[in-house]
């Protein structure tokens, strides 16, 4: 753990000239506010940095004067600033008439508030995550929305539609990118350099490859961390693939559906929870080697599954990646190494200390903060209330879920089809998060509000395939 003192320690050595408070929004985007070195005190950590969390989508104007007070242990020098700059991120605080206090609705504060609820519990006190990140990488990328024009286009030099132009030993068979060695794999250093940035802000990697789809998706999976630092992690990871990037000339996307017949870009998120460091989710005598808590955690994910995709998939174009076909979930249900179902047991991870699950419906599109503390509320929920997946017929599923017959598949329950059908049941289903106070209600209501609007502007823009199909009409 960092201290004050360590980070002054950094500024000098390092001939630090600038400051960086990196402070998430609502949606999950970095904000920042940069001061000058000298300026940074052990003053600084103890009153902060003011800033106005109305406009991060937290508080009405009459009660948005915040103070962000930055975390000395997630210190690091920025390798995309010429000048020298040393980068924190931390929590957000109401400002108080002696003390300040956490604001609730902070992302970072909320996922710190459902750790402290499963500490509370009894039933863990770690919780380790590992989330893959895939993306894709494109070469070029534009869009307008306007009265004259509803466009966009994206390309990939690699991508087979740009065989006749590009067609020198680099270009993929659509949907046949998955492990491509080069010369296909045009993109490998820009990736590599990724994974060292990550490594150097404390971020370790297990691997990065290319992805299925063959017009620029890859994925770079870190290792299992806990999940506080992971949410850190994940804000990190983004701010890294992006920025490397654009130093490469392209520019990196998370969107889960940019490209129609395409794969989609998931985030599965893994998980596992520890006590008195050993593992919770063991038992060699259970179902797939995990034990009957892990069922239990397993039956409140699925049990509040529908509510949960409003936090863990909250765009509109998330639920265009949630179809059957490209390898993402559709079905409420768990299985041994089957990907046709929203959770899926990994049969590779076999020591006791690394057997888990993989809840596959997320995508990096939210908010990792509020995404990684509305699963763990979940879990919690189903192991307090004894929530048993068999019972209530979400599983095991051993079979292709996309090949049963259509009587078979009619009998499943299907994750939500829409952003609308998701915030729907979060109206309805919501007080396993708001358990402890973790998820404050105000928090809840002011998140559903916001992406309502979303919804609802997307619906009043008319769609380059409503011209296909009625334009002639």
């Amino acid at each position: 753990m960092k201290t004050v003192k360590d980070v002054l320690k950094m500024i000098e050595e390092n001939d630090i000239k600038m400051v960086d408070f990196k402070m998430v929004d609502i949606n999950g985007q970095y904000r920042h506010v940069t001061i000058p070195a000298q300026n940074f005190s052990e003053d600084t950590m103890k009153s902060g940095i003011g800033f106005d969390a109305s406009n991060y989508g937290y508080a009405v104007v009459e009660k948005s004067d915040m103070v962000f007070i930055p975390d000395p242990d997630t210190a690091l020098i920025d390798p995309f600033c010429s000048i020298p700059t040393l980068s924190m991120t931390g929590n957000a605080m109401i400002i108080g008439a002696e003390e300040n206090r956490p604001l609730p609705q902070y992302p970072r504060n909320v996922v710190r508030a459902a750790v402290q609820s499963m500490k509370d519990s009894g039933i863990a006190d770690e919780m380790f995550i590992l989330p893959e990140f895939e993306f894709y990488l494109f070469d070029k990328a534009g869009w307008e929305v306007s009265g004259k024009e509803i466009s966009a286009f994206v390309d990939a030099k690699q991508s087979y539609w740009n065989s006749a132009s590009e067609g020198l030993g680099v270009v993929v068979p659509k949907q046949k990118n998955y492990h491509i060695a080069k010369p296909f794999d045009i993109s490998y250093e820009c990736r590599s350099e990724m994974c060292m940035h990550m490594q150097n802000a404390g971020v370790e990697i297990n691997y990065h490859h290319p992805e299925v789809a063959a017009s620029g998706q890859f994925e770079i999976e870190p290792q299992l961390g806990e999940v506080v630092h992971m949410a850190d992690a994940t804000m990190m990871i983004k701010y890294i693939i992006h920025n490397t990037a654009l130093k490469y000339g392209k520019t990196a996307t998370f969107m889960p559906k940019p490209i129609y017949g395409e794969a989609g870009s998931g985030m599965h998120v893994h998980m596992l929870l520890m006590k008195d460091g050993k593992p919770v989710f063991s038992d060699d005598n259970g179902y797939a080697r995990l034990s009957e808590t892990a069922h239990y955690f397993m039956g409140g994910l699925l049990k509040h599954i529908a509510s949960l995709c409003a936090i863990t998939n909250p765009s509109t174009n998330s639920f265009k990646r949630l179809v059957p076909g490209f390898e993402a979930p559709v079905t409420v249900g768990y299985a041994t190494s089957n990907r046709s179902a929203v959770i899926r047991i990994p049969a590779y991870a076999k020591s006791p200390n690394k057997r888990r699950f993989e809840l596959r419906n997320p995508d990096a599109t939210c908010n990792p903060y509020y995404c990684y503390a509305a699963i763990l509320m979940a879990g919690l929920d189903g192991v307090k209330n004894k929530i048993d997946p068999h019972a209530n017929g979400w599983g095991p599923y051993d079979v292709n879920l996309y090949h049963l017959p259509e009587e078979e598949k009619a009998k499943l329950q299907g994750l939500p089809t829409s952003l609308d059908e998701a915030l729907n049941a979060l109206e309805k289903d919501h007080d396993y998060l708001t358990a402890d106070g973790v998820f404050p209600e105000e928090l809840i209501k002011n998140f559903i509000k916001t992406k309502r609007e979303e919804c609802r502007q997307m619906a009043a823009i008319p769609h380059p395939v409503e011209y296909d199909k009625y334009f002639n009409l």
